[in-house]
């Protein structure tokens, strides 16, 4: 890795965990909540219940869990309306661990993108339908 200034390390994390609303979960190889922190009332988890199934308790994990060896990022994951994240996952010793980035700022911007694309495109179809149209008599 390369050596990066002690200041830029803490500021990248410190906004990671400001701006980017960082909630994260860790889960037991069985499938079982261990602990939890952050932000997790931002991405509509609430009431977690330790030893309990994650899967039960966080819908959107079913099937995600358990890892094996490698990690996974799952981008502009839309949890519920209005609630989009980048959702990593990532094993330890201690076990799998679920981190939650918010991405609605991404996601808003990737759907203005798409929209003008789309509207360019439309722009393009009816103005080749007008100049392949025959001439009027």
């Amino acid at each position: 890795m390369t050596d990066i200034p002690h200041a830029v390390i803490l500021y990248i994390l410190k906004f990671i965990i400001e701006e980017r609303s960082l909630a994260y979960i860790l889960v037991k190889k069985d499938g079982c909540l261990l602990t939890w922190g952050g932000k997790l009332a931002e991405y509509g988890i609430t009431n977690l219940r330790q030893g309990m199934q994650v899967c039960e308790q966080v819908c959107f994990l079913e099937g995600l869990l358990p890892l094996d060896d490698s990690p996974l990022f799952l981008p502009l994951v839309k949890i519920e309306v209005g609630i989009c994240a980048d959702i990593h996952l990532f094993p330890s010793n201690e076990g799998d661990w679920v981190l939650l980035l918010d991405s609605v700022l991404d996601e808003q911007h990737l759907s203005a993108m798409q929209q003008e694309a789309n509207h360019s495109s439309l722009l393009q179809e009816q103005s080749t339908k007008l100049v392949n149209q025959p001439p009027r008599e």
